[in-house]
């Protein structure tokens, strides 16, 4: 009989969300061994030890354990995530087959499509909000789900926040705390309006989220006024969003398919009309239905799909990732200087602090010639950047780890010593900001992320993008350096490897051969220390080629502290000879503005 089971396939659904997680277990006739429920599950706010507590027990609840797995969690979006998902489930089920995916695919995959459709639209409003859709030709698109601080429009938490703020509205202009205002107090247990201040300032999404329910019932029992304007503004919100979706897919006189989720369109029928009503007046031929049966069945069609294979086989990577491009795909063949064994240092565990002492100073004083030999080069970066300045174009550093690290270190040090804007130098790092304090060594890997880090900057064609990597191999750095190529932005590699000084993306490369490391492999020692020279370089003559430097001094430094405003007297004092005191009195009257209290003294 164990035998038999065995034979069969058995396959695991399961999808996760912000509140709760779906489990789905079917055999090969879609008869139901097991279904249940158990806690929320967003792969983005979870550790994969979490995560993998989460599946084990999950594992535990199943009368039979599967031949294949399909899973869609919240929070899903890069290739990365989608290792780090297939990760986690072996962990679990090692050797089994697995797809991978957002809980958003899942429930597209939940769906039949409709015969005379082009295209698919899931329109999921529940605590979060999203419009994802695609085409039987392989397009696809997503708006929203972004979480309910950043959009999540028409979602339960946005109707929440839009009926408090009407309420409280109502009661500042009428003086008179509105029905709907009443309802929410009930429904949260308070007892005065003052009292919701408290508990905004502490309330949960799903806390949130809930306030939706009284705003849908005084809708619905006695047409709350301000209830129905929160509905209504909601339902056109959310008809926008599926509205563009469609006329990004489709084209010519194509049809377009609606599918409805989550509890706000399916828990709500009036709300479901109203946003049903607005979408077939725009897309007349459209088919709209609700879903009909649990999107945990979309996980169960993914895992079908995918092939006997082992899991950490199975190419989940976004388009974007797996296109072929010069980028990515030319490599020299020479290993990178930084990866070798320095011969010096062999021993480096049973030298004494003083002889590493020595040993580091050396290997340091070999830096300067190393860098001399990239001076034309160097040279070439600056006058590009000065000519992007006077266009009113920006200088944009990018990189992974230590060196993308060193480019927001160059790039923060500007505004303060130059004056200029924030975002006049900028600097990207792969993994975003946590990155600049937490190692995040895998960011490195996402070519994607690397493009769509460009492409949120709104890099154009006067701008110039330094891609910086010590051994030129982050395909983070090559997805930035190609979009920033395709948009037309000047381009600049700066590594320590000299391989790739040929290399035929960038428009020039810096390539200092910095060596072995004492410490192998360590870039943030001589190719770390070599990165921030040049980036010294680079800024320094750029903004005094720019009119920012007067003689040698920082004519337009933002004094904002008291040890700089000390320096911007002794500025004032060398440029124009004047006195402590005249200086001063000059500084003060000009809003201690370097430039203006030089200029007025001179005229004086």
């Amino acid at each position: 009989m164990t035998d038999e089971l065995e034979a069969k396939e058995i396959t695991l659904g399961i999808e996760g969300g912000g509140t709760r997680t779906t489990v789905l277990l079917a055999d090969e006739n879609d008869n139901v061994l097991a279904s249940f429920q158990t806690g929320p599950a967003n792969l983005r706010l979870m550790k994969i030890r979490e995560l993998a507590e989460h599946l084990q027990a999950i594992r535990g609840g199943l009368p039979q354990q599967p031949t294949r797995i399909g899973i869609g969690l919240a929070g899903v979006r890069s290739a990365q995530d989608h290792q780090r998902l297939r990760h986690a489930v072996a962990t679990v089920w090692p050797e089994k087959p697995c797809a991978t995916s957002d809980d958003l695919v899942t429930a597209l995959e939940a769906a039949e499509l409709a015969p005379t459709c082009a295209a698919q639209l899931l329109v999921l409003s529940g605590t979060g909000s999203c419009v994802t859709g695609r085409k039987l030709t392989g397009e696809t698109t997503k708006l929203g789900g972004r979480g309910h601080i950043l959009g999540d429009r028409a979602s339960a938490c946005d109707i929440a926040q839009d009926a408090l703020r009407s309420v409280m509205a109502s009661y500042d202009l009428e003086n008179t705390w509105p029905a709907l205002g009443a309802d929410i107090l009930a429904f949260l247990q308070m007892n005065e309006p003052e009292d919701l201040i408290d508990w905004s300032l502490v309330a949960k999404k799903n806390a949130l989220a809930s306030v939706a329910v009284p705003v849908f019932h005084a809708a619905a029992s006695r047409k709350d006024s301000i209830a129905m304007s929160v509905l209504d503004r909601a339902a056109s919100s959310l008809c926008e969003d599926a509205k563009a979706g469609a006329n990004r897919l489709l084209k010519n006189n194509e049809q377009v398919q609606f599918i409805f989720n989550g509890a706000v369109l399916l828990k709500n029928s009036d709300f479901q009309a109203q946003v049903m009503e607005r979408l077939a007046f725009h897309f007349p031929n459209s088919v709209i239905t609700p879903l009909t049966r649990p999107s945990v069945w979309g996980a169960v069609i993914l895992a079908r799909r995918t092939g006997y294979v082992d899991a950490a086989q199975i190419d989940v990577t976004p388009k974007e990732v797996r296109s072929s491009s010069i980028a990515s795909d030319w490599r020299p063949v020479t290993s990178a200087p930084t990866e070798q064994r320095h011969p010096l240092s062999t021993n480096l565990s049973e030298m004494s602090i003083s002889a590493g002492i020595d040993l580091m100073i050396s290997a340091d004083a070999t830096l300067p010639t190393a860098i001399a030999e990239e001076t034309s080069a160097i040279a070439w970066t600056i006058d590009e950047v000065v000519q992007a300045f006077s266009l009113r174009g920006r200088l944009l550093y990018s990189g992974a780890g230590t060196s993308g690290r060193l480019g927001v270190l160059d790039a923060s040090e500007c505004p303060p010593t130059f004056s200029v804007s924030y975002d006049q130098v900028q600097g990207i790092i792969a993994g975003g900001r946590s990155a600049l304090w937490c190692a995040l060594e895998g960011a490195e890997d996402d070519e994607g992320s690397g493009k769509r880090a460009i492409a949120g900057r709104h890099v154009t064609d006067k701008d110039v993008v330094i891609g910086i990597s010590a051994s030129a191999y982050a395909p983070f750095l090559w997805g930035s350096l190609q979009e920033a190529k395709d948009r037309g932005a000047t381009t600049v590699l700066l590594c320590c490897n000299p391989a790739y000084k040929d290399h035929p993306l960038p428009d020039r490369v810096i390539a200092p051969n910095t060596g072995p490391e004492i410490l192998t492999g360590s870039t943030r020692l001589k190719a770390g220390t070599t990165t921030k020279l040049i980036l010294n370089m680079i800024t320094t003559l750029a903004m005094t080629h720019s009119g920012k430097v007067l003689s040698n001094h920082m004519i337009d430094l933002h004094p904002s502290n008291g040890k700089l405003r000390q320096r911007a007297l002794r500025i004032v004092g060398d440029i124009t000879g004047a006195s402590e005191e005249a200086a001063k009195q000059a500084l003060e009257g000009c809003g201690w503005i370097v430039r203006d209290a030089c200029k007025q003294l001179n005229q004086g």
